[in-house]
């Protein structure tokens, strides 16, 4: 049932139900409306000396219709600064709209939706502002999605995400990874991309080509550091590049399991993850230029930024515990 305002014939008959006792559950079946909505009508709009009227409610609610919610609007000055400035420090709606919570827990003037943060940043590119630029993604506007057809050839002897253990999903352990690529512009190499899934720690190593055996020799040197407990399975993509996972899996200990053709949603923590690193480099980008230094500050930014399903904690600090033993199950 779509909302809608309550008219003033429904508060009519709401006020004379109220008065003969009628629960709130039989007033919504006699007017079609959720009786949780009726509650909500009949608290906000009764009276301090008095029962619910159907006079006074109409008249408050007109009331509420002409006031201004400043502070849900960009003249909020100080609400609107903050949202701004933390935007342009690289962090998503969704993570201000929770830092906002905390650090204003007793202002509730201080509050922000990521869907509203979303709405302000779009508002601006519209009106010729850059805000948009310190987007992940860097879209003015929003972006319809589209799903294509599968056709891609499977890697010999893979094994399917269906025998991953089950435990996997639950995200209730430290050392299951996910794996993909970062392509640059056609020639100029790639990133090897492996997010743990729990943490959402980030480890990237430059490719200098999608050759299978680059990416086998760069992911086990990348994953040689890591300690033996925190290195127990791998989900990737059908790409050609993971054709060597057999040796993967015998260097460094992980078990290797294979998502559906087109299914990314299977991988949906490296997903996003490649999807912040767009932002410092952006489709077409030429890794021969890149250096592994400039690599590896990257990865460290988005490992110390605060994620809001880690309760505003940072990957590196949940991935740190976990490394010394404190956290690791």
């Amino acid at each position: 049932m779509s909302y809608k305002h309550f008219t003033a014939e429904e508060r009519y008959v709401i006020y004379h139900l109220v008065l003969a006792k009628f629960s709130y559950r039989e007033i919504g079946r006699r007017l079609q409306r959720h009786h949780i909505s009726i509650s909500r009508e009949v608290k906000r709009n009764r009276s301090a000396w008095s029962s619910y009227w159907n006079q006074s409610a109409q008249q408050w609610a007109d009331q509420r219709k002409h006031k201004a919610r400043h502070y849900r609007k960009q003249s909020h000055d100080k609400l609107f600064s903050c949202v701004a400035d933390l935007i342009q420090q690289e962090w998503s709606p969704e993570t201000i709209a929770g830092r906002l919570r905390q650090d204003y827990p007793d202002d509730p003037t201080m509050r922000m939706s990521s869907e509203g943060i979303y709405r302000w940043v779009y508002k601006d590119a519209a009106a010729g502002g850059s805000l948009y630029t310190h987007l992940p993604r860097l879209h003015k506007k929003r972006r319809k999605q589209r799903r294509y057809g599968s056709g891609r050839g499977l890697i010999p002897d893979r094994v399917s995400i269906d025998k991953r253990p089950a435990i996997v999903d639950e995200r209730c352990r430290f050392g299951d990874w996910e794996g993909d690529t970062l392509e640059g512009a056609k020639g100029t190499g790639a990133l090897a991309t492996h997010v743990e899934r729990k943490s959402r720690y980030l480890i990237t190593v430059k490719l200098f080509d999608k050759q299978a055996s680059t990416m086998a020799d760069q992911t086990i040197k990348a994953f040689k550091v890591t300690p033996r407990h925190l290195r127990k399975t791998l989900t990737v993509d059908n790409g050609k590049e993971f054709a060597d996972f057999k040796r993967i899996q015998s260097k460094t200990g992980l078990a290797v399991y294979f998502a559906d053709p087109y299914a990314a949603w299977q991988r949906g923590t490296n997903e996003n993850t490649n999807g912040l690193l767009r932002w410092y480099f952006p489709k077409g980008s030429d890794f021969t230029a890149v250096t592994e230094k400039q690599i590896a500050l990257v990865a460290n930014k988005l490992n110390n930024r605060p994620r809001k399903c880690l309760g505003y904690r940072t990957p590196r600090e949940l991935y740190l515990e976990a490394r010394t033993g404190a956290l690791a199950t």
